[in-house]
């Protein structure tokens, strides 16, 4: 597998990913900053990162304290290859290997991301801000998704 858990070092390729993608691009790229994201893998959580032929490809990002995926993103060169798929796996089995508490998401609607979500059996449940979808995953949701 080409996954590991994400490093600070890694911040650079994470924040060029970030940066590049075509789906929930940010209006204001100084939004996510790199401080932020040690915090996230380091204090709120953990991340993992994709790697191919040493380049990372993808990230993912879990936050126990508010109890949601903070950030999926691969880079657009390497989409529909399974990495998202991938990644996810491996972020959402962390996270109900460390609580039992539902797990949230929000994204734009009628995007890849969100059917990406639908797949992958998390549960719409409400809007989140003006114009994205709120899904949640509950730990039986997750161990019976097969």
């Amino acid at each position: 597998m080409n996954i590991r858990e994400a490093q600070i070092t890694d911040i650079p390729a994470i924040q060029i990913i970030r940066h590049a993608v075509k789906e929930n691009v940010l209006s204001n790229p100084g939004v996510v900053t790199d401080e932020d994201c040690i915090n996230y893998i380091t204090k709120r959580g953990k991340g993992w990162v994709y790697i191919i032929e040493n380049e990372i490809v993808g990230f993912a990002i879990a936050d126990l304290k508010d109890h949601n995926i903070w950030a999926l993103f691969i880079h657009p060169d390497y989409e529909k290859q399974g990495i998202g798929k991938q990644l996810h796996d491996v972020m959402v089995d962390w996270y109900f290997s460390q609580t039992k508490h539902t797990i949230w998401l929000s994204t734009d609607a009628n995007t890849r991301a969100e059917q990406f979500y639908r797949k992958a059996g998390w549960q719409a449940v409400g809007t989140y801000g003006k114009t994205e979808i709120k899904f949640e995953m509950t730990a039986s949701d997750w161990e019976n998704r097969i």
